[in-house]
Formats: C-alpha cells, structure tokens, sequence
C-alpha cells in the first residue's frame, strides 16, 4: 500500500469521524389536523432527532405558571397545553428522536401561521417548519336553541373527604378540639356535683399524724432546756387539746382541766386518762402558780403526751380480703384441732 493511498484512507476516516460529531440536531412540526372547528382541539407533532445523552427542551415551555398550564401563540387566540407528552425512539449510530405530542386548542376562527418552534441542546439550536392552522368558526343560526351548561362530572374513584362538606375537612381540628372541651366540661361538672371538687383532694393528715408531727417539732425546740418551761407546756397542752378535739370531739380548747377529765371519764378511754391528767397539772402549776418543774417532769410530761397519743390513735380498718383470711385460717384450724383429736 502506497503512502499516498494511506493518507487519504485517514483522511476520509477524519472527515467521517469529523461529520458524525458535528450532527445537527432538527426539529419537524407537524398537525394531526390542518383544519380545526373553533374550540375543539388537536395534536401538534414535534420531532427532534439529536445526538443521544444530550439534553435539551423548548424554552418557550419552561417558566410556565403550572396554574395556567399553557403557552399562547397567534395573539393568544390558540393554546398549547403544556401537559404533553414525550417519546424517545433509537435511531442508532448514537443518534435519537424525541416525539412530542403537544395537545392545541383554538377559540378564535381563521387562518393562522404558527411560529417556528425552537428547540436548544446545549450549544445548538434547532427551529421547526412553520405550520399553517385554519379555523372554522361555529355556525349558529337564530333558529338555534341555546344550550345549557353540562352536568358536573363526578370525580372517579372519590375518596372519604370527597363526601365530606368543605367546612367540616378545612376545620376538622376545630371541631376535635370543640368536642374534648364540651366532653371535659362535662366531667368536671359532674365530678363537682358528686364531691365537691373538680381536682382530687390531697388527702388531710389523721388527728395523730398531726399530733406527733407536733410534738416532734416541739422536742427540736429545746424549750425548757432554755429556761421556757411555761412556753413548752402552753405547746404541749395545746397539741394535747386539738388532739382530744380532732380524735374524740371532745372541745378541749374551751374547757378547763376538770371539765377535761370528767369527759374522757365518760369516754372510752378512761383507763389512758392518767397521761393527760399528769400533763395537765404540772401544766396548771407552771403556767398559774408560775412553778418551775423539775426536769424529770418536763420529761415525763412530754413522754406521757406521746404515750396517750400512740394508745387511742384508731386501729386500721381491715380490709374484707383479709378478713375472709382470717376466716379461713379459723376454719382451717378448727379442722386440724378435730384431726388431732381423732
């Protein structure tokens, strides 16, 4: 082979290579009807053959208000939709076609030339055969009859909130909150009415839970070690007092000691009366006669204070599983008694 022949053999392989990458990109128009009654619609065709991967699009479809959903041309008298479609076919040798189906609609008669539709891919620019549109308007006569407004189409497959009022799906949360608010009124008035209040009381201390709260505070205070014995038993007597009026309803707080006394006589503690009569007469001598005890009675007042307070605190009521325990443990023992024997 001659290097003559060589050369042009590269040469045509160049120019070939070199006509191949340099492959334009075109744009056919075409319509599925070159003749349209007024107001109906048709097709527009666009075919773009460009180089496969390269992307590219109309510019006269981008930037469109989705909320009008389409492109007016000819002094807006037709309407292209932008809701088209697109189809790619390989042509082979890196090449393919775009097929867009474009629907149109006019709404004014006459004969109207479509403009050339660009079409860019990257650097290159394509632009479409002109296309010419006649329109033919709607003849109506005044014989005619005028034709009402078609029935609303129902939506297919409706859903839950398609049944439901506009009001009630916007408002839907008011409403929730609406009932929640109605239904808790509702309880609270009930609750109030059946015990008085709507929030549930804390429960209030027993008579000798607050009785030996007390008396514990008055042992931090150190009164009579301070030389206050008249203040200490003015405490302890009163804390005495509020006791025998919260535990037995007897009104110590107005009665004088005797008074006291003949009223747990009639009680049914009587044989714990000795504590209280202790407490109160060493009490009668420091706080009137102005005596100073001696600290064995200091201590022995308050001691019999704590003692009269653990004996006549209520015994807790037991509940009805407990008895039937006891019940059946009686039972059990009466029985095993009577096995023994035998």
């Amino acid at each position: 082979m001659s290097r003559r022949f060589k050369t042009i053999l590269i040469a045509l392989t160049f120019l070939c290579t070199l006509n191949f990458a340099s492959a334009k990109v075109t744009v056919t128009a075409k319509l599925d009807s070159v003749n349209l009654l007024m107001g109906n619609m048709t097709t527009l065709g666009l075919e773009v053959v460009q180089d496969k991967g390269k992307p590219g699009g109309f510019p006269m479809f981008r930037n469109v208000d989705p909320s009008l959903g389409y492109v007016g041309v000819c002094g807006d008298s037709i309407e292209l939709r932008t809701s088209f479609k697109a189809d790619t076919v390989e042509l082979g040798s890196g090449r393919i076609q775009i097929n867009y189906k474009v629907p149109l609609q006019a709404f004014d008669s006459g004969t109207y030339r479509l403009p050339e539709f660009v079409y860019v891919s990257e650097s290159d620019t394509a632009r479409s055969n002109a296309l010419t549109l006649q329109v033919v308007p709607v003849k109506v006569t005044a014989d005619d009859p005028i034709a009402g407004f078609a029935p609303v189409a129902e939506p297919e497959g409706k859903k839950f909130f398609d049944f439901v009022p506009d009001w009630l799906a916007d408002f839907w949360w008011i409403i929730i909150i609406a009932v929640v608010a109605i239904a808790a009124f509702i309880w609270a008035m009930r609750r109030y009415k059946k015990e008085g209040t709507v929030l549930k009381k804390k429960p209030e201390p027993t008579p000798y839970e607050t009785a030996m709260k007390n008396l514990r505070e008055l042992k931090a205070r150190n009164l009579w070690e301070q030389g206050m014995e008249k203040e200490y038993f003015t405490r302890l007597t009163d804390i005495l007092r509020i006791y025998l009026d919260k535990r037995f309803g007897i009104n110590a707080m107005e009665m004088t000691t005797r008074e006291i006394m003949d009223r747990l006589y009639e009680s049914d503690v009587k044989d714990k009366r000795d504590y209280v009569r202790q407490i109160l007469s060493v009490a009668d001598f420091v706080k009137f006669a102005k005596v100073r005890p001696l600290p064995a009675d200091n201590i022995a007042a308050y001691e019999n204070a704590v003692k009269f307070v653990e004996e006549t605190k209520p015994e807790p009521i037991a509940d009805d599983s407990d008895k039937e325990k006891d019940v059946d443990v009686a039972a059990g023992g009466k029985k095993t008694a009577k096995g023994g024997g035998k």
